[in-house]
């Protein structure tokens, strides 16, 4: 018998990636009371989270079908998740260090790069 090497790996991305869009997405509708306020500057923020929500869901999507593209790309954002959050909590820029800005900051993006790095899982995209 023929051992195939598969894992659960590219759906656990996906759950967390998934996870992240929707924090996305919720800051992008958040927004838009302030932009009903007067601040109309919260209304083009409010869009680019929203337009930026569904490319992390379409990655997701694709890490779940496993396409290598997608692996690259949330790779990379993950990455850039991290370099901003490291800047976030390093610069006295009055950002909010509680354990829930260090878990979806911090813990969540370390946990995709851990599950998308490495041989066996690279092997598995195509």
């Amino acid at each position: 018998m023929e051992r195939t090497a598969t894992t659960s790996r590219p759906e656990m991305v996906f759950v967390l990636v998934l996870l992240q869009s929707i924090f996305w997405m919720v800051a992008g509708i958040s927004s838009i009371p302030f932009a009903l306020g007067g601040e109309l500057h919260m209304a083009a923020l409010g869009l680019v989270s929203l337009l930026f929500a569904l490319f992390v869901c379409l990655v997701g999507i694709g890490v779940l079908w496993r396409r290598r593209w997608a692996r690259r790309t949330a790779l990379g954002l993950e990455l850039a998740c991290l370099l901003g959050s490291a800047l976030e909590l390093g610069l006295p820029i009055g950002a909010n260090h509680g354990p829930v800005a260090l878990l979806t900051n911090v813990v969540v993006p370390a946990a995709v790069i851990w599950l998308l790095w490495g041989r066996t899982t690279r092997s598995v995209f195509s």
